[in-house]
């Protein structure tokens, strides 16, 4: 399974991913591991410090359908993928197969 960095995510939203996908490495910016995807709460970091940070490594934002403004940002700094909080919690499984299949399937 993946190693998964968790960036500006709470603690209550890290325990409902944690859940949600069973078997991953979630880790915190503090830590020495290489993550495989990151995964940003819009909400609570810079979109572009994150993306500048880990470029070569997949980005999955989220943030309330509210923020609009959020969402925008997290695409104009190049996240790969930046979806409503609710969509996450429906579909996280999925999403992080999709975003991590290339580094799973090799040169």
């Amino acid at each position: 399974m993946a190693t998964i960095l968790l960036a500006g995510v709470d603690l209550y939203f890290r325990a409902k991913l944690e859940a949600l996908l069973p078997g991953h490495h979630f880790v915190t910016t503090d830590s020495i591991d290489q993550p495989e995807l990151v995964i940003t709460d819009i909400a609570r970091v810079d979109p572009d410090e994150v993306a500048d940070a880990y470029p070569d490594i997949p980005i999955l934002g989220f943030a309330n359908h509210a923020d609009t403004a959020g969402l925008r940002a997290a695409h104009a700094a190049g996240f790969d993928q930046v979806i409503a909080k609710a969509a996450l919690n429906e579909r996280a499984p999925q999403l992080v197969e999709e975003l991590i299949a290339p580094v799973d399937s090799g040169p």
